[in-house]
């Protein structure tokens, strides 16, 4: 299986602030033009969804803001069927070989990775801190477990996320609802089953409200002179 993807995913070749700028115009279509559907042809499987991969590196240390986490991500490609989303996957770095504070995203489409879609509002997600070295075989099981619909929860899954950092890695599964406690449940377990998780796994679920209070807070902080700090 090929891995000539480079390591900021074809999307920072030195020759491309033209590259750039067509891409953002990409992703502000997504926003107010949406992409045409995915097409399919006849002769592939299809999935039951379409899915889009996203992509982003953020500056270690620094809190971003919406504006600038939504400009940050890099829409890679889309798929509708399975030989749409190996022809994607060959081509793409492993995880375990992406530089640190890079993440890929792969969500629904017409659902963008980030807490303020509507999709996500209600929602939360699964968190699951694994020790350096697990991070590749087990975003491979989990994104093959989601386009195989093995979660069994009908609607709830809104995508995955797997987040590399300097001492460990991460994955996500964000959902829909998370007042929902016998679907989340159901999706820890899922979790835990294929990707076959060590006893020594971390897992936490966090709604994504909360995460939006901190992350306000943190920036909240942020502007406060340092002399104000207690």
């Amino acid at each position: 299986m090929s891995n000539k993807f480079d390591a900021d995913c074809r999307l920072k070749s030195s020759d491309d602030s033209a590259d750039e700028e067509a891409q953002t115009k990409d992703n502000q279509k997504t926003d107010k033009d949406p992409l045409p559907p995915v097409e399919i042809n006849p002769t592939e499987h299809k999935l039951q969804y379409a899915y889009a991969l996203w992509y982003s590196r953020r500056s270690p240390g620094k809190q971003p803001n919406i504006q600038s986490y939504d400009q940050n991500l890099k829409l890679v490609g889309r798929f509708g069927s399975v030989e749409q989303f190996w022809s994607l996957y060959s081509h793409l770095i492993r995880p375990s070989e992406l530089t640190t504070h890079t993440d890929f995203h792969l969500f629904k489409v017409g659902i963008k990775p980030m807490w303020e879609d509507e999709a996500n509002q209600r929602g939360g997600k699964w968190i699951v801190r694994l020790r350096k070295g697990l991070v590749s075989r087990c975003w491979e099981n989990l994104i093959l477990a989601m386009l195989g619909e093995q979660f069994m929860v009908g609607e709830e899954i809104c995508g995955a996320v797997v987040s590399i950092r300097f001492q460990e890695d991460i994955i996500c599964v964000w959902n829909k609802t998370a007042s929902d406690v016998a679907t989340t449940a159901r999706i820890r377990d899922t979790l835990r089953r294929v990707l076959h998780l060590p006893a020594s796994a971390s897992m936490e679920y966090k709604k994504h409200n909360d995460s939006l209070k901190s992350s306000r807070f943190s920036r909240y902080l942020n502007m406060i002179p340092q002399h104000q700090h207690h």
